[in-house]
C-alpha cells in the first residue's frame, strides 16, 4: 500500500449542496424514493429505495458531472474536458457535453463492460472521443490527467471536487424531502467516496442523528483501508468485479468527510451477485454490481436496523446482460451450491453411470463436465461442476464420493487452480 496526502479541511457544505440542487433540478430526473414491502418485512424495517437506477444515465453520476462541466467559465469550456471513469461517470460527462455542446476525451479502463461503453457513445455522439486504457480506473485516471495537462483541458473528477460532491449531493436532497418519517439510516456504496460524501454533508446537517453507512466490495475497500490507517492509501491489487466501485485510491476530499461516517460495511462479491439476482427475480428491478451493494449489505446489519426507516441508495443500473451467467456464477460459489471438482473416473465401462446413480443426490446436477479417455491409464481424470440444492447437501457428496473410491481434488479450496481451470 501506498499513502496519498490528504487535505485536512472538510471542503464541502450544506450551502454547496443547495447551490448544486438549484442549478441541475431541470437537467437532472427526480428520482423515486420507493418503500420496498418485501425487504421490509424480511428485515423487520421500513425500507426505501432511492432509484437512481433510473437518473437518465441509470446513475447518480449524472448529477456531478453535469453540474461540473456546467460550472466551468466560457474559456475552459471552449478548452473542452477530459475524464477518467469505468462507466457512469464517463456517461454523465457524456451527457453534459453533448448538452453543453463541449468537446470532451473520455478515458476507461479496457475492462469496462461493452454496455457502458455503447452508453457514452449513446449520450455524447459526436462531442465525446473514447480512450481505452489500462485494466484499472486507478490506469485511466492518470492517462486523462496527463492528457488534461498537455491539451489544457479541463479534468472533471469522478469523486474527488467540491462540485462533484456537491453534486452528488442533491440526492440527499430529495431523499430528506420525499420521506414523511424520520430517517434513522442512510446506506450508499463507496468507490472514491463522492457520493457518500455528498449525502453526508446534507443529511448530517439537516438531521444529524442520522446515521451514515457507506459500503465497499471487499475486494476494493480501499475507503475502509484509509480509515484505519488514518491516511489514504493505494490498494495494490483490487477485484475489478463491482466496476462502479474499483478504486484503488479514495479521494483526499472525499477522505476527510467520510471520516464522519458511523461505519463503512464490507461486502463479498459474491454476496453482491445474489443480492443482483434478487432484485431482478423478486423486484423486476436491474441493477449493476454497485448498485446492489447496499441491499447486499442488509445481512451483515439485520440487528441494528430492526425497527427503524433506512434508506438504499441504489446507485446505478447500468448492467451487461453478458454478464449474468458469471454473476449467477459468483452468487452460487459464495451461496455453498456450486463446486468443482477434478474426479479420476476409473477407465472401465459404467464407471460414469455409477458416479451419476450412486454419488449424485437424485437434486444435484452437473453443470460442467470435461474428460479425455487415455487409452494407456487406469484412470482418467475429468472437470466436474456439481449444483446442490441446498448448502447443508455438500458433506454428504463429499463422503458418497470416497465411499464409493472415486479419487478427487477439490477446485474450490484451491485459488490458482480454480483461476486457472473455472
Amino acid at each position: 500500500m501506498s499513502e496519498k496526502t490528504v487535505i485536512n479541511k472538510k471542503t464541502v457544505q450544506l450551502e454547496d449542496v443547495m447551490i448544486a440542487y438549484q442549478q441541475i433540478k431541470d437537467v437532472v430526473s427526480h428520482t423515486p424514493l420507493q418503500k420496498n414491502e418485501r425487504l421490509s418485512e424480511k428485515f423487520g424495517c421500513n425500507i426505501f429505495l432511492k432509484r437512481e437506477d433510473l437518473q437518465h444515465i441509470r446513475s447518480f453520476k449524472l448529477r456531478g458531472a453535469y453540474y461540473k462541466v456546467a460550472s466551468l467559465s466560457q474559456k475552459e469550456l471552449e478548452n473542452g474536458v477530459v475524464c477518467a471513469s469505468a462507466g457512469n461517470h464517463a456517461q454523465g460527462v457524456a451527457f453534459a457535453c453533448h448538452k453543453l455542446k463541449v468537446h470532451g476525451k473520455i478515458f476507461m479502463p479496457t475492462t469496462t463492460p461493452k454496455q457502458k461503453i455503447n452508453q457514452v457513445k449513446l449520450f455524447g455522439k459526436e462531442y465525446v472521443e473514447i480512450i481505452l486504457t489500462g485494466d484499472t480506473f486507478d490506469d485511466s485516471y492518470q492517462e486523462a490527467n496527463r492528457c488534461a495537462e498537455e491539451e489544457n483541458r479541463s479534468f472533471i473528477d469522478p469523486f474527488d471536487d467540491e462540485k462533484v460532491i456537491a453534486g452528488q449531493g442533491t440526492v440527499a436532497i430529495e431523499i430528506m424531502n420525499d420521506c414523511d418519517q424520520k430517517v434513522d439510516y442512510v446506506f450508499a456504496g463507496i468507490g472514491g467516496g463522492g457520493l457518500m460524501s455528498g449525502l453526508s454533508t446534507y443529511i448530517k446537517s439537516v438531521s444529524p442523528d442520522t446515521k451514515m453507512i457507506g459500503v465497499e466490495p471487499a475486494g476494493a475497500a480501499s475507503m475502509k483501508e484509509s480509515l484505519k490507517e488514518n491516511k489514504v492509501i493505494t490498494l495494490h491489487d483490487i477485484d475489478n468485479f463491482v466496476d462502479g466501485c474499483a478504486v484503488k485510491t479514495p479521494g483526499s476530499k472525499t477522505f476527510e468527510i467520510c471520516r464522519e461516517l458511523e461505519d463503512i460495511i464490507v461486502v463479498p462479491e459474491g454476496k453482491v451477485c445474489t443480492s443482483i439476482l434478487e432484485l431482478y427475480n423478486e423486484h423486476a428491478i436491474v441493477v449493476e454490481p454497485a448498485g446492489a451493494l447496499t441491499v447486499a449489505a442488509l445481512d451483515f446489519y439485520k440487528d441494528e436496523i430492526k425497527g427503524k426507516n433506512v434508506v438504499l441508495v441504489i446507485s446505478g443500473g447500468n448492467n451487461d446482460i453478458g454478464r449474468m451467467q458469471e454473476i449467477k456464477e459468483r452468487s452460487m460459489l459464495y451461496e455453498g451450491l456450486l463446486y468443482y471438482f477434478i474426479v479420476n473416473f476409473p477407465q472401465r465401462a459404467g464407471a460414469l453411470r455409477e458416479f451419476l446413480i450412486e454419488v449424485l443426490d437424485p437434486t444435484d446436477d452437473i453443470t460442467r463436465f470435461e474428460y479425455t479417455k487415455k487409452n494407456n491409464k487406469e484412470n482418467g481424470p475429468a472437470l466436474v461442476g456439481i449444483e446442490i440444492q441446498k448448502r447443508e447437501n455438500y458433506q454428504g457428496l463429499i463422503d458418497r464420493m470416497k465411499k464409493k473410491g472415486f479419487s478427487f481434488m477439490e477446485v474450490n479450496k484451491d485459488p490458482d487452480l480454480f483461476n486457472l481451470l473455472i
